[in-house]
């Protein structure tokens, strides 16, 4: 996801397996969500049904579901009842829960029929466009879905989901998947279905509803491609959207098959500069025509790949999500553009990073936020985790980074992974232990700060480097300096290192990190 803008700018082997994940000690796995609503240009109120097909993995006496109760304000969720097989079932509503009495053994499969109403106080945004029309927009990232569907709200626990949506008939409906049906019904409305195979977590579980102009751009290997824009920006929307094709067979050549049927990328009203949702991209309402918009459209559409159908297991992990999404739009980028691109946005994005940490100083797998994960969107889980990526590149070469970036997405995708799991893939594909390499980069605040002077003995033709480490913590990595336009390397591991190297000809250029390979800052001077 691409938060806006004025925040931004401070801020194959495995195909048969899939590693599933759940919160540590849950007690349920939800297997499908079919979601029924109706909604009303009368009021906000949006009227409810949702189907939860839940497998069991203990025995319980009940079980919880995530739903905000009506609150003092009047926006919230009312459930007027629950059913398991047609039989009523007791339940209570507190807060952010719903809890459904159960009589279910470890293995078993119920469906749940919850039917509830009310003003949803966050999670869809009923709202208006900037062309005065009625918009609906589901915005679900972090955990926000909770506000208008019963669900488990939590990254961990990914299922199926279809949706029925009943409203007035001028709306056109996308959500996630596939349309299975769209018909006129009685009331001047129209009932469209909506039905998603692949598991996803509730953060990007979407339906939009507005007035659209809908395009199908083309057809990327069997995947078909749709553009949504209010019709106002019908033309140049459809132009503008247009090079999502592109993007998309880039990642699927370089990471692997698309997880979903159908890539719809979408103008819409949200809180968010972009946002992921599976196979229904939510864009802000000004991209249309905006400078950027190749790049938005790069970064989202990775995440199809990548917080999507690769998953993190919580979001203290939340890297492997936006920091991938970040350095695969680099990569994109230079593979469209040139080197120098990549160059130009890993300078800006470290200067970013660096200028972060002086406002908080965690680590990018950062386990000390325990809610508002709101604050994750950060340029340690932009910007850094990118970094990383790019260093690991340079580090294992481009066959053993890409076969790794490749493996990892077959293992997980339809799955949840944490960063442990990703080094494991990459530590096989490279051939070699990342523990420390992780641990320094990922694991540990801060960055690498070199403090070198160099001296040259036109003698014995010699010129030495005296480089110390002046942060706390020791890394142990390789930076490059240019000599004359000619690249040497310097390994580093102890506090402080002294190398030496033959010259042919007087230094008259001594330049560290000149392909900007390196997380970190460098004094350099020269000693006479």
């Amino acid at each position: 996801m691409r938060i806006p803008f004025t925040v931004a700018a401070l801020a194959v082997l495995f195909t048969s397996f899939s590693a599933y994940a759940q919160k540590p000690g849950a007690s349920i796995d939800v297997q499908h969500y079919a979601f029924t609503l109706q909604l009303s240009d009368q009021n906000d109120i949006i009227r409810g049904k949702a189907d939860v097909t839940v497998k069991f993995l203990q025995d319980a006496g009940s079980f919880d579901l995530d739903l905000t109760k009506q609150k003092k304000d009047g926006k919230g969720m009312t459930v007027t009842s629950v059913s398991d097989r047609r039989s009523p079932v007791n339940f209570e509503q507190r807060g952010d829960t719903l809890s459904i009495s159960a009589n279910a053994h470890s293995g078993s499969k119920h469906t749940y029929t919850i039917t509830y109403q009310g003003v949803p106080s966050d999670g869809l945004i009923i709202s208006t466009n900037k062309f005065n029309h009625r918009t609906f927009f589901g915005d679900n990232w972090p955990n926000r879905a909770h506000n208008w569907i019963p669900c488990v709200d939590d990254p961990a626990d990914k299922a199926t989901v279809e949706f029925t949506v009943t409203a007035p008939a001028h709306y056109q409906v996308v959500a996630n998947g596939s349309k299975v049906s769209e018909a006129v019904v009685p009331g001047g409305l129209k009932q469209t279905h909506w039905k998603e195979s692949a598991p996803v977590p509730t953060k990007v579980m979407v339906i939009g509803a507005a007035d659209f102009a809908v395009d199908h751009t083309g057809d990327v290997k069997s995947i078909p491609v749709y553009t949504y824009v209010f019709p106002e920006n019908k033309d140049l929307g459809f132009n503008s959207y247009a090079v999502a094709k592109e993007i998309l067979a880039y990642y699927i050549d370089k990471v692997g098959p698309f997880a979903y049927e159908k890539l719809a990328n979408v103008q819409s009203k949200t809180i968010f500069g972009g946002m992921e949702n599976a196979s229904c991209i939510f864009y802000y309402e000004n991209s249309v025509g905006a400078k950027d918009i190749e790049e938005l459209m790069a970064h989202e559409i990775a995440h199809q790949w990548f917080g999507d159908a690769a998953s993190e297991k919580s979001f203290a992990h939340l890297w492997l999500s936006e920091g991938f999404a970040t350095y695969m739009t680099n990569v994109y980028l230079e593979s469209k553009y040139g080197e120098d691109i990549l160059k130009q946005r890993m300078t800006a994005d470290r200067e970013m990073a660096l200028k972060f940490e002086k406002e908080r100083f965690h680590p990018v797998v950062d386990t000390a936020v325990k809610d508002n994960f709101m604050q994750l969107l950060n340029a340690n889980s932009y910007q850094k985790g990118g970094w990383f990526l790019h260093m690991l590149r340079r580090k294992l070469g481009d066959d053993a980074f890409w076969q790794g970036i490749r493996d990892y997405y077959a293992q997980y995708k339809n799955g949840n992974a944490n960063t442990e799991d990703f080094r494991a893939v990459m530590e096989k594909a490279g051939n070699q232990d990342l523990e420390q390499f992780f641990k320094q980069w990922l694991y540990t605040p801060g960055h690498l700060q070199l403090s070198a002077k160099w001296s040259y003995n036109p003698a014995e033709k010699v010129i030495t480097f005296e480089v110390g480490q002046i942060q706390n913590d020791l890394y142990e990595c390789s930076v490059e300096v240019s000599i004359n336009n000619e690249i040497r390397t310097i390994d580093l591991k102890n506090r402080l290192t002294t190398v030496q190297f033959t010259l042919t000809d007087t230094p008259t250029s001594v330049v560290f990190d000149p392909n900007v390979n390196l997380y970190g800052v460098f004094e350099v001077t020269q000693q006479k």
